[in-house]
């Protein structure tokens, strides 16, 4: 009988990692892609394959044809997907953004000119609800590349650094998440870090370069055990030939239309002033190798005339310490802001820095529209969202209006982000809190203009917030040994630049903080620290500007917000308030026109369109749920008559006997002779036993 058994080809290797083993492990799963490996830490397990076209796109781009889909399955937990087709759907914000940290880290490394479609899936396939599987994604997604024959060479890793009590701790688990001050995950290689992205609650400047030092030699440990992997089960790296420029093409380039190239650069600070210069100088210059080149002239005019701008975009900065737009490397562009545009609105802003606009709008909200986020291990609500826009009218461009993309996801989190340390806790400001940032303009750092924007919006819409926020982007030019950081960079030198890093915060510390570095030897160290010292210089000067538009958060919400309060009630009494089947807290809602949420604990929270109907839903819950109390006056109806006395409902569900000896002053035969079902009568609360029981008394009251 024949053997069936199948013979895996399994290699492992593994490494500590702060106070966790990792383990990477290949030849047992997605064997047919170009490289698969499973990163394992504790219980949760992501399996990471890469694969690629090995065919070169035709012509010539310095855009390298990447995508990178973080998945998580809910098996990894042992859960089945919500919904009615009971299966996975479009990608959650925590996939994207998982998505996206993957992308800018990996995406750095691979070889320039190198244009060959690659894919890579990270898929979290187990889940333990104790380690995030967003750091070992990074690891599990550079193991497959770097195993694989597609040419990627250099391993990179990411972890997650917090800190608790000044302690820094490297992947903290979720739960100690919760009490970290900081939340940053740090990505690099062994020559340096590429990536940043995470929050903080108003931390120092020095606590991020910490943690970057933390981080460090934890992403060395990474990188040489993929290396070791690489040497088990590494495939040879596949050829491939990068298409080059015509050296006809760039002697032209340089010697007839440099000099305009520069000329443009230095005569015209306005972005679309500018643009149109460099459109019609590439049509000269596509015109002139139209007859050598065909179809390709627009190309290779567009590619040398951008390689002319990228050099003496960065020499004008190296050598003459003058930025394209005329600014000195600390200076910040024209700042303009607004509160109040919007009439019937909650709280509205307009932000204006250079080119870039963000009309920023707050609503508030009742606890019913809050967010609701299902994760793989747990379900939370989002009190505070912050959603940003980006339509093509911003950049003057004709496309479709679609839904948000990942980058508008990316840019919304990280301004939600910023802000939410500064968000007044649900008790002392109990509404749901939404800010919307649609960019009218965009001329680079419209995720920043959203955090100012934002900030304005919610002090305009009377948000208690325990400080404004403000936020800027920093870019670098290297060359000649030395780097130049450029404070609040605009469009062009974030496409043309070495670093775009994002950060943001109150006067008091960092709330978040976002890099990305195109240098595949990082960014130094202390490069960074002085660019987070000019930063923290240049988020001062905004926020000074800020406070003279609105210094404090208005002292009340919109006469257009829902009034919200909140109320405590025995627990014992949400039965008798909800009512049989509902019917009671539905009667309320419905004669008030309020919405009511009854918490487990008793809280009671009233939203209502105006003041008086929220007093009329306080007063019925406040009947409902009283207790009676000795030597209160209540008027009560009378629900039985007994030969010894009258049972009257002085409180909903609450009856009190008043005793034949305590309705007249004087003796009385029959009950009846006085009081009928029905009656409405006054009567004293004269005595509750320790059982409960009410005594009432009428004669108490009779003159």
């Amino acid at each position: 009988m024949q053997n069936f058994n199948h013979k895996f080809d399994i290699h492992e290797v593994e490494v500590t990692v702060g106070s966790e083993t990792i383990k990477l492990q290949t030849g047992l799963m997605a064997k047919q892609a170009d490289g698969a490996v499973v990163a394992t830490m504790g219980e949760t397990m992501v399996l990471a394959a890469s694969v690629s076209t090995k065919e070169q796109k035709p012509g010539i781009s310095d855009f390298m044809p990447l995508t990178v889909n973080y998945k998580e399955r809910t098996y990894a937990a042992g859960k089945i997907p919500g919904g009615f087709f009971k299966r996975e759907g479009r990608a959650s914000k925590k996939e994207t953004l998982s998505s996206r940290i993957i992308d800018r880290t990996i995406r750095p490394i691979f070889p320039e000119g190198f244009a060959c479609e690659t894919n890579v899936t990270a898929m979290v396939i187990s889940s333990d609800d104790k380690h995030d599987a967003d750091v070992l994604s990074v690891l599990a997604s550079s193991a497959s590349l770097v195993i694989s024959n597609i040419p990627f060479n250099e391993p990179v890793a990411a972890v997650r650094i917090g800190r608790k009590d000044g302690q820094y701790i490297v992947n903290p688990t979720k739960e100690e998440q919760e009490s970290c001050d900081m939340d940053l995950v740090i990505a690099g290689s062994k020559q340096g870090l590429l990536m940043v992205e995470g929050g903080a609650k108003e931390v120092e400047e020095e606590a991020i370069i910490k943690a970057m030092e933390t981080a460090k030699p934890e992403i060395d440990k990474m990188c040489d055990v993929q290396l070791k992997l690489r040497e088990l089960a590494g495939k040879p790296k596949f050829e491939y030939v990068v298409e080059k420029l015509p050296q006809e093409v760039v002697d032209l380039a340089n010697g007839k239309f440099r000099e305009e190239a520069k000329n443009i650069l230095h005569a015209f600070s306005d972005k679309q002033t500018r643009d149109n210069q460099v459109a019609a100088l590439k049509k000269s210059f596509t015109e002139e190798l139209t007859a050598a080149y065909g179809d390709n002239a627009a190309t290779y005019a567009g590619i040398a005339l951008e390689n002319i701008m990228y050099e003496e975009s960065r020499n004008l900065v190296l050598h003459e310490g003058v930025r394209v737009d005329g600014r000195k490397p600390t200076e910040i562009r024209p700042l303009s802001s607004m509160v109040g545009l919007l009439p019937r609105a909650h709280g509205s802003a307009l932000f204006t820095r250079g080119q870039t606009q963000s009309l920023a709008v707050a609503t508030l909200g009742t606890p019913d529209d809050q967010q609701m986020v299902e994760g793989l291990d747990d379900t939370t609500y989002e009190r505070f969202m912050l959603h940003y826009n980006f339509p093509g009218y911003s950049t003057g461009e004709c496309k479709p209006d679609r839904s948000p993309g990942r980058r508008e996801i990316g840019h919304g989190e990280l301004a939600r982000r910023a802000l939410l340390p500064l968000i007044p806790s649900e008790e002392e400001f109990p509404y749901t809190i939404r800010v919307v940032s649609d960019i009218m303009e965009s001329n680079g750092s419209s995720s920043m203009a959203s955090v100012c924007g934002g900030s304005l919006s919610l002090f305009d819409a009377g948000v208690p917030m325990k400080s404004p926020c403000s936020g800027i982007a920093m870019g670098a030019i290297s060359g000649d040994g030395k780097f130049v950081v450029l404070s609040d960079i605009m469009g062009l030198e974030d496409h043309l630049g070495d670093m775009d890093f994002k950060l943001t915060g109150s006067r008091k510390g960092i709330t978040a903080f976002q890099m990305d570095v195109k240098l595949k030897t990082g960014i130094p160290l202390d490069v960074l620290h002085q660019a987070i010292k000019q930063a923290t210089e240049g988020r001062m000067f905004i926020m000074d500007h800020m406070e003279k538009t609105i210094a404090e958060p208005k002292k009340e919400v919109s006469r257009f917000a829902p009034v919200i309060f909140k109320m405590r009630i025995p627990v014992d009494k949400i039965g008798a308030l909800i009512g049989p089947g509902g019917k009671n807290i539905k009667r309320i809602t419905e004669t008030t026109e309020t919405k009511i949420d009854i918490a487990e604990d008793g809280t009671v929270t009233i939203a209502a369109a105006n003041a008086d109907r929220l007093d009329m839903a306080k007063a019925e819950i406040d009947m409902m749920t009283a207790e009676a109390e000795v030597n209160k006056i209540y008027k009560g109806k009378v629900v039985s008559i007994q030969p010894f006395g009258a049972f009257v409902e002085i409180l909903p569900g609450k009856d009190g006997l008043l005793h034949i000896s305590e309705i007249e002053k004087h003796r009385i035969n029959k009950v009846e002779d006085v009081l009928h079902l029905g009656d409405i009568v006054e009567v004293k609360c004269v005595e509750i036993d320790n059982n409960g029981k009410v005594r009432l008394s009428r004669k108490a009251l009779l003159k």
